[in-house]
């Protein structure tokens, strides 16, 4: 198994529906460009996480449409203590965002909102390190399992922390309620509406992907920034501002 991807190891070859789904015009744009680099995270340590099945589904279908999708496992991802920087779960999710050009973001919802183990991810990766911006410009889609009735308090959160890491979110979003009632024995999503948003959301992530990543310079460029870096010869860390 490659690394990171460990959605490509299926407990039925032919419950696979995506590999079913008519995305030929897609695939086609994508054959066109250069391959788009997706990191995709999830919020659950559980054995059966319904989380992570569900970054496995947005990652088969966006694997499908050519992209390089790598999955994080935040098994070992020690809690955020301003000590632990050098931690190989640390370095490692930070160079997995720098590679990146866009994020899926999956978690359940606890107490109406995220978990700590989703949230834990986001607070190591800083919106700073040094002159890099690990997640600035990249294009963002968001999802949400839940234990009862469909609930949108946590996309709403992931879609706030999305504009504070400078990201992109796209428009559409993935919440699904009963998640335990939604995936069969083979770990796959059961056919269905809820289903179908899941496809609506990835594409629509690929197409703004597409569409933004030439753009993502001018896009990201202040004015702020420039002054910086005109008086400075770089942008400046925190712990430089901090001096």
């Amino acid at each position: 198994m490659l690394p990171y991807k460990p959605y490509r190891v299926l407990k039925n070859v032919a419950s696979d529906w995506v590999a079913k789904l008519n995305l030929s015009s897609l695939q086609a744009l994508g054959k066109n460009h250069a391959p788009v680099n997706v990191l995709v995270l999830y919020g659950s340590l559980r054995e059966r996480s319904f989380s992570r099945l569900l970054a496995f589904e947005f990652a088969r279908i966006l694997d499908r449409l050519g992209a390089d999708v790598r999955v994080f496992d935040p098994t070992g991802l020690p809690m955020k203590d301003g000590v632990s920087e050098n931690h190989p779960k640390v370095q490692e999710l930070r160079e997995l965002s720098q590679w990146s050009h866009a994020h899926v973001w999956v978690s359940p919802e606890q107490h109406g909102n995220i978990t700590a183990v989703f949230k834990n991810q986001i607070d190591w990766i800083p919106l700073a390190l040094g002159s890099v911006r690990p997640t600035q410009g990249r294009t963002l889609a968001i999802a949400q399992v839940c234990g009862g009735s469909q609930s949108f308090n946590a996309v709403n959160t992931l879609r706030i922390l999305g504009r504070w890491m400078r990201m992109f979110t796209v428009p559409n979003q993935s919440s699904v309620p009963k998640a335990w009632t939604e995936f069969d024995d083979d770990d796959r999503m059961k056919p269905g509406d809820l289903r179908q948003r899941v496809v609506d959301v990835a594409e629509e992530l690929f197409k703004f992907t597409i569409i933004l990543r030439p753009q993502t310079e001018f896009l990201v460029d202040r004015h702020s920034e420039r002054e910086e870096k005109e008086k400075n010869g770089r942008l400046l860390s925190q712990a430089d501002k901090l001096q």
